[in-house]
């Protein structure tokens, strides 16, 4: 099978996370970026990363990367990228996306508009036609410009991975589901051990750590732009991703996760949200407010994302709810907890310094992912 490069965008801060994914589906990293990671693999990659990656944001098929400075030279090179060896005649194709960080240029809707005129005259000189229908499947393309550098990608993905399709209602200022994903892999959280989630919300961290207890794969219940392409991605290599990720989940298991929030109504969503999921049996909701967080057993984790006072409003209330928060977290003394937040005297209020931090950006907003850990637990006996 011939190896493509394909490129898996991430958030900021989390690509040594997404790296590591991408080789334990044992495919070759070619290169890591601010915010993507670039792999090498066959067309069955398509498929297995976009059902098996928690932490990407899409996949794209690499179609070409160059230097362009003028328009002239955008034009030229993207006529020079063998777009009929990707799209067939009647297919639908847009450039759906452009983003570019110091450039000479910089205009995203002349980088689209001139890129789709390429595309079309570059298809005109391979198809021998003045027309195109383009009724068949899309092909989404979005572009990267870095410093002069274009990078162009196919989209296979579609709507982004992070809606897994378990949470069409989601309370106030959710967590995505990659971002939820990529903080519990950032801990040495396993599923033998304790997860509690004070400040849960839609239930994201708790439902994503479930799946991951279960070996639930993100993407198995949910469609890809790419499932269209018959003329470059074999259906079996979807029915073989599929049958692959039913042959790694066990929902047969017994899990301490818990999520605590104190509005009612936004972990009826939770719960449903949770059985959606298919994992409803493997967390308890609970509603708790953080100063009555507790819990009878050792070497727990916390991982949450608590409010972070984006409002004038809701500003005014966060030292006391980040010292409760302390205060309770003081009480579990074998405990660690992890929190990720905007606030910028969560520590201060918190009651301790994070034995480490970690800069993410959590869409736009620049957050820090706190770190509070606690000794490790005995070792079992043989």
């Amino acid at each position: 099978m011939e190896k493509m490069e394909w490129i898996a965008p991430c958030h900021f801060g989390l690509e040594s996370v997404l790296k590591r994914e991408i080789q334990n589906l044992g495919y070759e990293i070619t290169q890591v970026e601010d915010g993507r990671v670039t792999f090498r693999g066959g067309m069955d990659a398509a498929c297995r990363a976009n059902i098996f990656l928690r932490t990407a944001e899409r996949i794209l098929l690499k179609a070409g990367c160059f230097t362009a400075v003028t328009f002239e030279e955008l034009f030229q090179k993207t006529k020079e990228i063998p777009w009929e060896r990707y799209i067939p005649e009647n297919g639908k194709f847009w450039v759906t996306k452009a983003a570019s960080v110091k450039s000479r240029l910089f205009s995203p809707s002349d980088i689209q508009s001139i890129m789709k005129k390429a595309m079309v005259e570059r298809m005109k000189s391979r198809y021998y036609t003045q027309w195109f229908t383009e009724d068949g499947a899309s092909y989404p393309v979005r572009v990267f410009l870095m410093k002069d550098v274009v990078t162009v990608g196919i989209d296979t993905t579609g709507v982004s991975l992070h809606k897994r399709g378990y949470r069409p209602a989601a309370g106030k200022a959710p967590i995505a589901e990659n971002l939820a994903a990529a903080l519990i892999m950032l801990t040495p959280w396993k599923k033998e051990r304790i997860l509690v989630d004070p400040f849960c919300g839609s239930g994201t961290i708790p439902i994503e750590a479930a799946m991951m207890a279960a070996n639930i794969a993100p993407g198995m219940n949910r469609e890809f732009t790419a499932e269209q392409w018959t003329n470059l991605i074999d259906r079996k290599y979807w029915y073989e991703a599929i049958d692959e990720a039913h042959d790694q989940m066990d929902t047969n298991i017994e899990t301490d996760i818990q999520g605590y929030d104190i509005d009612g109504d936004v972990l009826k969503t939770a719960r449903r949200n949770a059985a959606d999921a298919g994992v409803d049996h493997l967390i308890h909701f609970q509603r708790r407010e953080v100063s009555q967080l507790s819990h009878p057993g050792k070497y727990g984790f916390i991982i949450t994302n608590p409010p972070y006072g984006e409002r004038l409003e809701e500003k005014a209330a966060l030292p006391k709810l980040y010292r409760e928060f302390g205060e309770s977290f003081r009480k579990l003394d074998t405990w660690s907890a992890y929190m990720i937040t905007s606030y910028e005297d969560a520590e201060r209020y918190f009651g301790r310094k994070a034995d480490k931090n970690r800069k993410l950006y959590n869409g736009m907003l620049r957050t820090y992912f706190y770190q509070f850990t606690g000794p490790r637990p005995p070792k079992q006996k043989r």
